[in-house]
C-alpha cells in the first residue's frame, strides 16, 4: 500500500481533497492510504509517506517543500489550481497513479511543476 500525503495551509483544502481522492482510489482499485496535513506538520508526517501532493495555493513555497520531501526520500508534486474543481479528484488520482507507476483510468493528467 502506498501512502499519499496532501498538504495545504490550514488543512481544510487537503482534508476535502483527501476524502474525495480516497473514494476515487477505492473505485479504481488503487491500494492507497491518503492523508491530509498542513505545511506546519510536514516534517512529522513525511516518515512512511511515498508521495507528497502540495495544494496549489502553496505554489510559492513548493521548491522548499519539495526539498524537504526529497530529503526524506519522498516524491512531491504541486497540484494545479483546477484540483478543487469538478473532476479534480479524478485528475489527482491520475497523477498519483502516474507518479507511483499504477495504471490510470483516464488520459487527463495533472502536471508536476518543474523545480
Amino acid at each position: 500500500m502506498n501512502r499519499v500525503l496532501i498538504i495545504c495551509g490550514a488543512g481544510a483544502s487537503s482534508t476535502f481533497l483527501a476524502l474525495r481522492l480516497r473514494g476515487v482510489a477505492r473505485s479504481r482499485g488503487l491500494d492507497l492510504t491518503v492523508e491530509a496535513g498542513t505545511r506546519f506538520d510536514l516534517d512529522d508526517r513525511l516518515t512512511g509517506t511515498d508521495l507528497l501532493l502540495v495544494g496549489p495555493h502553496l505554489g510559492a513555497e513548493f521548491a522548499e517543500l519539495q526539498a524537504r520531501a526529497n530529503d526524506a526520500g519522498v516524491g512531491a508534486a504541486l497540484l494545479p489550481d483546477t484540483v478543487f474543481d469538478a473532476g479534480g479528484a479524478e485528475a489527482a488520482a491520475d497523477l498519483v497513479a502516474d507518479l507511483l507507476g499504477a495504471p490510470q483510468a483516464s488520459t487527463d493528467r495533472l502536471t508536476v511543476e518543474p523545480t
